[in-house]
């Protein structure tokens, strides 16, 4: 992990973390990206910094290289953070659905002395599995791994995510769950 930033001022007050939780298909990435601009926040997206960092023959959807494109997330999140103490920055890609993965995240935003706050989509599994359905044949989303098989295993193996945290449910029309959100976060 980055060390922390120097220590921060009394005006640090308005830097955030948003992390985007919940199973593949749930509707992390649209939240994150239509809280963005109502936020003035910048949208990190572990799937995008994969492509970004390995071609295609290196990607292999490990665990391993997981933990490597969120640990270069965290990193520029911090780096944004540190050089902007008012920034806001939503991390996305990531379902922290293993209690070890939101362990480490409240432990780095402490760390860094920067407000965490969770957000945690659901929805009904016949709606997630639509969506990953369409995605898969628009060839919308960066993860090519993201399909029904991936969704039951994730599903299989989480972990409840405990407080502090919001629930939305994103079966709700897009700007309900907005207004839920931002409620939350301001």
């Amino acid at each position: 992990m980055p060390r922390p930033c120097p220590p921060r001022t009394a005006d640090s007050g308005g830097a955030v973390i948003v992390a985007m939780a919940g199973l593949p298909g749930v509707g992390k990435s649209t939240l994150a990206r239509a809280l963005a601009p109502r936020l003035g926040a910048t949208v990190l997206d572990k799937d995008r910094i994969r492509g970004a960092l390995f071609a295609p023959s290196l990607v292999d959807y490990s665990r391993a290289q997981d933990d490597f494109c969120v640990d270069v997330m965290y990193r520029t999140a911090q780096w944004m953070l540190c050089r902007d103490p008012q920034a806001r920055v939503i991390l996305d890609g990531r379902t922290y659905s293993r209690a070890d993965q939101i362990d480490t995240l409240r432990d780095w935003a402490a760390d860094i002395d920067v407000a965490l706050r969770v957000i945690e989509c659901t929805c009904a599994d016949a709606v997630a599995l639509a969506r990953i359905d369409r995605d898969r044949c628009a060839g919308d989303h960066p993860a090519a791994n993201r399909d029904a098989a991936l969704y039951r295993r994730v599903q299989a193996g989480a972990d409840p995510i405990g407080e502090p945290k919001l629930l939305v449910d994103t079966s709700h029309p897009l700007d309900v769950c907005v207004a839920t959100c931002l409620r939350y976060l301001t």
